[in-house]
């Protein structure tokens, strides 16, 4: 049985950015969270992951933003750090890593049906989702499907994810339109907080479930009817919202599983480790070729 690595790489190149110390390459490009997403990704390698897969966001609008004109944009991106997004790309694809550099769709569709794709294939043991996003919580199936956070060292399965937001993964998406994501720019329904909306689709797990009487909630809801009138005035933004927050399988992502499996990098890595001034990857990368 294989196990899957799917990596957000922008998350990684966001977190490196703003972790690692300032780099430049010959011609004074930032390079510094390229070379620390690099070196984490053959960290990966190291410890024994076989089939890896990178998500990006080559440009950070998506289709979402014709949905609504407040999604999550570029603005306001450093450009040291915008500017590195193709670079890691070349980088890991010169490693010999898949990579899934995403333009109508986000990274996290990537991801998603990436997931979905290999918890599918009967000889996947586990499919592990790399990042700590909330939004990709909605693609976790009991122990096959699991998300990873590789920072916290915190690995969390179906169970996991209802202990953290009182909700299944099929739910995330309704709990993320009542509460709102302001990582991706949408707010939710006013008086609608974490612990309303787990107590709510804990007992309805979609939007269409809930009553529109109020008088037929579970009496043990707390501001019940406060809730349902928020809800019925708002109904159509919070559909809206749970479109922006539903995860896309349809990405082309790979046609067997057996496409993420590394084997070598490509005889572009040592002229990329140069322009990183990463001079051991080269050879850690040799070490790796002769375990394979």
């Amino acid at each position: 049985m294989m196990d899957i690595h799917l990596v957000d790489g922008t998350y990684e190149l966001f977190r490196h950015y703003f972790a690692v110390p300032s780099a430049a390459d010959a011609d004074g490009q930032e390079i510094g969270a390229v070379r620390g997403v690099v070196g984490s990704v053959i960290s990966m390698l190291e410890k024994g992951a076989t089939h890896i897969g990178v998500a990006t966001d080559h440009v950070i609008e998506s289709f979402r933003n014709d949905l609504y004109p407040y999604y999550k944009t570029g603005e306001g991106i450093e450009p040291e750090l915008f500017s590195q997004f193709p670079i890691l790309e070349e980088a890991l694809v010169s490693l010999g890593v898949l990579v899934w550099a995403m333009v109508e769709f986000e990274a996290d569709d990537a991801l998603a049906a990436a997931a979905v794709k290999a918890g599918q294939d009967k000889n996947v043991g586990t499919v592990y989702i790399c990042t700590p996003d909330k939004d990709l919580s909605q693609c976790v199936v009991g122990n096959k499907i699991v998300q990873m956070d590789r920072r916290q060292n915190i690995i969390r399965n179906e169970a996991g994810v209802i202990e953290k937001f009182g909700v299944g993964p099929k739910s995330i998406p309704d709990y993320l339109a009542l509460v709102g994501d302001s990582a991706d720019g949408f707010p939710g329904l006013a008086g609608w907080g974490a612990k309303a909306a787990a107590s709510v689709l804990s007992n309805y797990p979609h939007l269409e479930d809930i009553p529109k009487d109020n008088n037929q909630w579970n009496p043990s809801i707390r501001s019940a009817k406060k809730l349902s009138a928020t809800l019925q005035g708002s109904y159509d933004d919070a559909i809206l919202f749970r479109k922006l927050a539903t995860l896309r399988y349809d990405v082309p992502v790979f046609d067997t599983v057996e496409d993420l499996r590394w084997i070598e990098p490509q005889p572009t890595f040592e002229a990329i480790c140069a322009r990183l001034n990463a001079k051991d990857f080269p050879a850690r990368v040799e070490r790796l070729k002769i375990k394979v």
